[in-house]
């Protein structure tokens, strides 16, 4: 999704997560079961602070990015914030097959994300520019909500052709 906004926008696209795993040769469960959640949420504030410093970017976060006031803070002030809202059931419908998500490894997982998603809507909330309720649309229908609310705020000058 993420990646499709910056090609239309002509833009480079960076997620956190992998650019952490490049970083550091590892993936995200490998990171949590050396380092504890707390270790990989260190390397996600330090590599979140380097890339919104860049210009001409999207970036997408990991999930728990905005837990810390020092990431909320640089998003919010480096750029637009779009929080692509999905309620528990439906993140649980993507996310239920995915080994990568460490916190969603546990004997009741279902019961965990609806535990992350009340954590951490409101902290997206508050540092979102933008809420775009997702519901089940294609990949290519949120793009074109993103645009049309980047559109909408004078970010862009004109919706961009696919």
């Amino acid at each position: 999704m993420g990646r499709a906004v910056a090609r239309r926008l002509d833009r480079t696209f960076f997620d956190s997560d992998h650019e952490i795993e490049a970083r550091t040769g590892a993936r995200i469960p490998v990171i949590f079961e050396m380092e504890g959640e707390a270790g990989f949420r260190d390397r996600e504030s330090q590599v979140i602070a380097e890339l919104t410093q860049r210009e001409n970017i999207v970036l997408a976060t990991g999930g728990g990015a905005v837990l810390r006031a020092e990431n909320r803070e640089c998003l919010k002030n480096h750029g637009i914030v779009i929080y692509l809202r999905a309620n528990p059931h439906d993140l649980w419908l993507r996310t239920r097959k995915d080994k990568n998500r460490p916190l969603l490894q546990t004997d009741d997982p279902k019961a965990r994300l609806e535990a992350l998603y009340e954590a951490r809507d409101p902290l997206y909330r508050e540092c979102a520019d933008f809420i775009i309720e997702t519901g089940r649309p294609s990949v290519n229908g949120l793009v074109n909500m993103v645009l049309m609310q980047l559109e909408l705020a004078g970010v862009i000058a004109k919706p961009l052709q696919a």
